[in-house]
C-alpha cells in the first residue's frame, strides 16, 4: 500500500509513517497542509491518504478530500477528526471516503484502519456522528439519508433477517465487499449491532433524497511544496 499522510502534526504523521512501513507499506509522502496533500496526492497517486480534518487557516480537510476524490477517485481516504464533527462526518460520507475516525486513538489503531481501508472495507466511528450532548446509546437515525442504493438494499435484507452469505449471493458480491456494505451501514445509522439496524430500518421507510448539483467549484491545489518521505 502507497500512502500520503497529511496532518498539520509532524510528529503525528512520522509515528503514523513509521508503524506503516514496519507493516510493509510505503509512506510516499508527508504533507503539513491540506493544500500540499493534495498535491502530494496528485504527483504521487498513493492508494491511501490520511487527513487531518482540521488545518490553519483555509482549506481544510473536508476541502481536500472533494478535490482528491472528484481528481483521484482510485485513492482511498482516511480523514482524522476531534468529537462531535457531525457536520463534518455527513459531509465525508457524501464526498465518498472510505474512513472517519477519532484523531485521539493511537498510531496503531489508525494504522489498522488504514489497513482495512486498502482491502476495500469501510472505517466509521458512529461516535463521531453525534452532536454535543446526544447520549451515546441513542443511534443517528438522521444520517439514513446518506445511505447509498447499495446500502439500502443491504438494510432491507438485514431487517428480512438474511445471513452475510445469502445477501453476498443474491447481490453477487464477495462475502468481504458485503461486509463491507454492512459497516458502513452501521455506521451511518450509528446502529452498534445488526439487530439495532434492523430495528431502526424496520421504523423507517427508504427514502433516497435527491441531491443538489455541487454549488462550490472543486478546490484546486495552488503550487507548493511537500515533503516526500524518502528525502
Amino acid at each position: 500500500m502507497r500512502v500520503v499522510l497529511c496532518d498539520d502534526n509532524r510528529l503525528l504523521c512520522e509515528a503514523l509513517a513509521d508503524v506503516l512501513r514496519s507493516r510493509g507499506h510505503d509512506v510516499v509522502a508527508i504533507a503539513v497542509t491540506a493544500t500540499a496533500g493534495v498535491a502530494a496526492v496528485a504527483a504521487q497517486r498513493p492508494d491511501t491518504c490520511v487527513l487531518d480534518l482540521r488545518f490553519p487557516g483555509n482549506p481544510d480537510g473536508i476541502s481536500a478530500a472533494k478535490s482528491i476524490k472528484d481528481q483521484f477517485p482510485e485513492t482511498r481516504i482516511l480523514i482524522l477528526s476531534g468529537a462531535g464533527e457531525n457536520t463534518a462526518w455527513s459531509q465525508a460520507i457524501q464526498i465518498g471516503v472510505e474512513g472517519f475516525l477519532r484523531k485521539d486513538q493511537n498510531v496503531a489503531q489508525i494504522a489498522d484502519a488504514l489497513d482495512v481501508i486498502a482491502d476495500g472495507g469501510a472505517v466509521f466511528d458512529p461516535t463521531l456522528s453525534r452532536r454535543p450532548g446526544t447520549p451515546a446509546t441513542e443511534p443517528r437515525h438522521d444520517t439514513r439519508e446518506l445511505l447509498t442504493p447499495r446500502e439500502e438494499e443491504v438494510l432491507r435484507r438485514i431487517v428480512a433477517g438474511q445471513t452475510t452469505q445469502q445477501m453476498a449471493a443474491e447481490m453477487h458480491v464477495a462475502t468481504s465487499t458485503l461486509r463491507s456494505y454492512i459497516k458502513n451501514v452501521l455506521a451511518k445509522l450509528g446502529a452498534h449491532s445488526r439487530l439495532q439496524a434492523a430495528a431502526i430500518g424496520s421504523r423507517r421507510p427508504s427514502r433516497r433524497p435527491a441531491r443538489s448539483a455541487r454549488q462550490d467549484p472543486p478546490f484546486l491545489p495552488a503550487p507548493c511544496e511537500y515533503s516526500p518521505s524518502d528525502v
